[in-house]
C-alpha cells in the first residue's frame, strides 16, 4: 500500500513538473510572437532584415544576451529598450522557445 502511493506521488510529480516546462515554452512561443518575431521572425527574419535570426540558438546564450541588454551591460538602443520589459521568467521562456526551435 506504502509503495503504491510513493509510485503515484513520484508519478505526481513527473507529470507536473512536465506540464510546467510545456506551459514555459507555450509562454515562450507567445512572447517571442509579440515581442520578437517582428524583428527576428519565428525561425528566420525577413530577407532585407538586418536582424540575425534566434530559432536554434543556444539557450544559454540567449537568456545571458536577453540579461545583459536589459541590465544595459550591452548596447543597443532598440534591444535595451525591448528587453528593458522583459522579466526573469520572459527570459528564460523565450530563450527556451527559440532554442528549441529548429532553423
Amino acid at each position: 500500500m506504502r509503495l503504491t502511493a510513493l509510485t503515484g506521488s513520484l508519478l505526481l510529480g513527473l507529470v507536473s513538473a512536465q506540464s510546467v516546462n510545456a506551459a514555459s515554452i507555450y509562454a515562450g512561443e507567445a512572447k517571442a510572437a509579440a515581442v520578437c518575431s517582428q524583428c527576428h521572425g519565428i525561425r528566420t527574419p525577413s530577407a532585407d532584415a538586418p536582424f540575425p535570426p534566434l530559432a536554434g540558438r543556444d539557450a544559454d546564450y540567449l537568456k545571458s544576451a536577453l540579461k545583459q541588454y536589459r541590465d544595459k551591460t550591452r548596447k543597443s538602443d532598440i534591444m535595451n529598450a525591448i528587453a528593458g520589459s522583459l522579466s526573469d521568467d520572459d527570459i528564460n521562456n523565450v530563450a527556451m522557445y527559440y532554442g528549441r526551435l529548429k532553423p
